[in-house]
This record gives structure tokens, sequence and C-alpha cells, in this order.
């Protein structure tokens, strides 16, 4: 992770360097998570949630690099039958790096890869009025790698929209015979100050 990190401030150091503008700011949003996989069947969305910081940084007027430091709640439901209900609570500190082209007036499509570092691995199982939660984070993979794929809206007032899809390319469960891995659509506002 140190590694990581370091590679992000360098980075993060070289496009201050060549930018034009920086803008610093926070975002927050709905996850609408999953999990796939030849042994994974019958699951259904997780819907959850996303918040951190992001700074952007604007090399044209039409092209911007945008690293995110971003908490996700991930997972899945992996069941629901009339009275069991199991979830897979996959908590991550993600680290995309995004590159942002603006076609028109503040829209912008996006794209980058992520490091997603594993802060929590839970299996929520609720059986009647009975539930229970289990920790399960020595069964993943403590790194996960993706792509994101999206679009967002930016309004001169800092304001800012985005939709994004992250395909995980990782196999984020350990001994599992088959890949594993994570897909997460998310919505989420921002303002930059």
């Amino acid at each position: 992770m140190k590694k990581v990190l370091l590679a992000v401030a360098i980075l993060v150091a070289g496009l201050t360097a060549n930018a034009q503008e920086v803008n610093f700011g926070a975002k927050a949003g709905v996850n609408f998570a999953n999990v796939s996989g030849e042994d994974v069947e019958d699951n259904i969305t997780r819907t959850s949630f996303n918040v951190g910081a992001v700074v952007e940084f604007e090399i044209t007027d039409k092209f911007s690099i945008q690293p995110e430091l971003i908490y996700s709640a991930q997972g899945a439901k992996l069941e629901e039958e009339s009275d069991i209900d199991l979830t897979l609570k996959l908590d991550y500190l993600n680290v995309p790096v995004i590159a942002k082209f603006y076609a028109a007036e503040g829209f912008s499509l996006e794209f980058g890869p992520q490091v997603g570092f594993l802060l929590s691995a839970k299996a929520k199982a609720k059986i009647g009025g009975d539930s229970g939660e289990t920790d399960i984070k020595d069964e993943f993979e403590t790194v996960d790698f993706g792509l994101n794929f999206g679009a967002g809206y930016k309004l001169d007032s800092g304001l800012n929209f985005s939709a994004r899809y992250n395909l995980g390319l990782s196999n984020v469960a350990k001994e599992s015979e088959s890949s594993v891995k994570n897909s997460v659509f998310q919505i989420s506002v921002g303002y930059f100050f």
C-alpha cells in the first residue's frame, strides 16, 4: 500500500507542475455493487454508498486528470429466499486515477485504472427474525485492481455529478476455484471548493 500511495504522490506532484488549474473537492454517492464468477450464483445487487476526496488537475481546457481517495462499500446479496437473506459486505479504500475528456462545456467522459485496499469483509446472515455477522477478511485478497468508465457533468459553481462503472480485474477470493470479481455502478454528487 505504501508503494501505491508513493506512486500517487509522485503523480500528483508531477501533475501539479503541469496543471493550468488544480481543484480540490469531495464527493459522495450510491453504489450498486455485485460480484461475478462461476461459483457465484443467484446473487443480487447490494445497494450501499461511497464517499471521499478528489483533486482535479486541469491539463488543458479539454483534458484533466483526477486522482481520488474513496471509501466504497461493496459486495452483494448472495441469496434471497423466503426466510433467508445472505449479504457479502466488502469495504474498500479505492484509489482511482481518472482521465477526464471534456466533450462539451461541463460534460466529461471518464476512464482510468483503480487500486482498492480491502478494509473489511463480513458475511451477514438473516434467517427469519435472527441475524448474525461473521468476519471473513482472511478469505479475500487485500488488493483489488479495476478499470473505471463513466461520464460526469461539472457546473461553474463547483457542483458536479458523475455516473461510473468499475469493472473488477482481480480475483478477490483467495481460495475459490474460479475467479470472483467486483462489479460496481456508482452515482455520485460532488463539490469542488
